[in-house]
């Protein structure tokens, strides 16, 4: 992560977009570390239509994605008022965000804002939704990613991971955007997730600490064929391993275990 310096001030500069596949436009940022802010917003309708509890909407084949059209308003429930809103854009990226529930009307959504695991309710009409057939899990206690379609795992590679200083924290999270690499350690891209650490609240004075997953920065042989614990909390994979992860799309799910 040392090598990280100076990337919060390059996310208000140009250059932070580049397309990763013919479908997937991919806005880009990088595996350090970030934030979001919140307005008020309208009220939702009544709840009297609505069944008490959420459709759940990832199976184990696909997960939907809502992608905000424009800032919009945020809920802890369809029945309360709004309390802030959802950015259009998190630090030059689109905010894509995996649904975890749905009601008539409303969606459910993983946030990328700290603290970790925090959701919100959105109203249907604010958001686009598609979906994905992706999803990445990485377990800690093997030191290894998976990759995910539609449920069979195509991918199983070693990974370096947190230090026990600064363990790689675990949870549901979400691929949240891809950046330009910084150096060609870090391979083609840069993916950064909606993952914050939680022993570094400041890196480097960024004013933030976000896991990202990326190249091995010179790692290669420690990280070997059965991963290893040397980062400050992101994910780092031998390049042609990061390379099989570069046509997912924004909001792909990411689960974290140990």
């Amino acid at each position: 992560m040392k090598h990280l310096r100076g990337f919060f001030s390059r996310l208000t500069k140009s250059r932070r977009m580049m397309a990763i596949s013919a479908a997937i436009v991919a806005v880009i940022a990088v595996g350090g570390f970030l934030a979001a802010e919140f307005l008020p917003g309208k009220p939702p309708p009544s709840a009297s239509s609505r069944p008490a509890a959420p459709v759940v909407t990832t199976t184990a084949t696909s997960s939907q994605i809502a992608t905000v059209k424009s800032a919009i308003p945020r809920y802890s429930t369809p029945e309360s008022p709004s309390d802030g809103t959802i950015p259009a854009r998190w630090y030059g990226a689109v905010s894509a965000l995996p649904v975890i529930g749905q009601q008539p009307g409303w969606y459910e959504v993983r946030l990328a804002t700290r603290p970790n695991g925090s959701t919100a309710w959105v109203r249907a009409a604010d958001v686009t939704i598609t979906s994905t057939p992706y999803q990445v899990v990485v377990n800690l206690a093997t030191r290894h990613l998976e990759l995910l379609r539609a449920g069979k795992v195509i991918m199983d590679t070693p990974a370096g991971i947190g230090t026990a200083q600064d363990p790689t924290p675990t949870g549901h999270y979400f691929l949240a955007f891809f950046e330009a690499p910084i150096s060609s350690g870090y391979g083609p891209f840069i993916i950064v997730t909606s993952a914050h650490s939680t022993t570094i609240s400041n890196f480097e004075g960024s004013g933030d600490a976000l896991v990202g997953i990326h190249g091995p920065l010179g790692s290669d042989g420690a990280i070997g064929t059965t991963g290893a614990r040397l980062s400050h909390g992101c994910i780092r994979l031998h390049i042609p391993d990061l390379v099989q992860l570069r046509d997912i799309p924004a909001g792909t799910p990411l689960t974290i275990t140990d």
